[in-house]
């Protein structure tokens, strides 16, 4: 999917670049994968702020996704490819031979028409969902498994993919998008692929507005703050603030805080560089 750069007709277009949505077919969404999305302001139960710099934005409808593709052995032929305000990665409508429909996260190369699978004994193509065992290696793969039936929750952004690089036992081995290179179950399954709407990382709002559409409030620095409020804040006029750290004083910029022993080192063969 390509981008445009918008002419600088005013000081919020001067930057700005977004999408051509030329792969999108549909402007309307399926009515029946709908779901009311509510919005907290990022208030919990008892209306206190427990998450800051989120509030407002647009009214949304979440579009349920099939991560699971569970529909083993019937094939489906792809409606349409829509867009997804709630994530990157554009979304394909399937329908299936008895007329159920469903939503995937859309592969790059998907095109309308296209006949997709799901189970084993199925051939690795773009848009296939089968288990790893069966997918060859070198493969570019999204939408991973980490436990069998789960669902997909890894690689599932704009643009993301990781590759198959071994096999051994009841493991294979992944280099995810991180970098980090990871073993997961056989059994797990992924998409054949990569997740579409791969220039969505050229794209710039061009403006502040544009942030509050998406929800997203300002982010106030900690340096900016007072001694009360954060680590960094306070000082004589303009102050550094120190070492970076988090608000409750965690260094930043490369301080491990990931457990010593925590049970899932034992599958991680190489840690993602910085």
């Amino acid at each position: 999917m390509a981008v445009r750069k918008i002419k600088p007709v005013s000081p919020g277009q001067r930057h700005k670049v977004i999408s051509a949505f030329d792969s999108i077919t549909a402007s309307t969404p399926e009515k029946s994968l709908l779901e009311p999305l509510r919005k907290s302001g990022g208030r919990n139960n008892q209306g206190r702020m427990t998450m800051r710099y989120i509030g407002g934005g647009h009214k949304q409808k979440y579009r349920i996704i099939d991560f699971k593709r569970n529909k083993d052995g019937v094939s489906a032929i792809v409606d349409s490819i829509q867009y997804d305000p709630n994530r990157t990665a554009n979304i394909a409508l399937l329908v299936y031979e008895y007329s159920e429909k469903r939503y995937i996260l859309a592969p790059n190369g998907l095109q309308v028409g296209q006949k997709v699978l799901s189970g084993s004994g199925i051939d690795p193509e773009i848009g296939n969902s089968l288990p790893l065992a069966e997918i060859p290696l070198g493969t570019l793969v999204h939408n991973i498994e980490l436990h069998p039936g789960q669902g997909g929750i890894m690689a599932r952004s704009a643009g993301s993919h990781a590759q198959l690089t071994s096999r051994e036992g009841r493991y294979v081995t992944l280099k995810l998008p991180s970098g980090e290179t990871r073993m997961v179950l056989v059994t797990c399954r992924a998409t054949v692929g990569i997740v579409g709407n791969t220039d969505h990382n050229l794209e710039k709002s061009g403006k502040a507005g544009r942030s509050r559409w998406l929800g997203r409030r300002p982010r106030v620095r900690g340096v900016a703050m007072n001694p009360v409020d954060h680590p960094m804040g306070g000082g004589e006029g303009r102050a550094s603030g120190g070492h970076p750290r988090s608000r409750k004083g965690l260094l930043a910029k490369g301080f491990k805080t990931r457990a010593p022993k925590k049970a899932s080192n034992r599958y991680i063969v190489e840690r993602r560089k910085k």
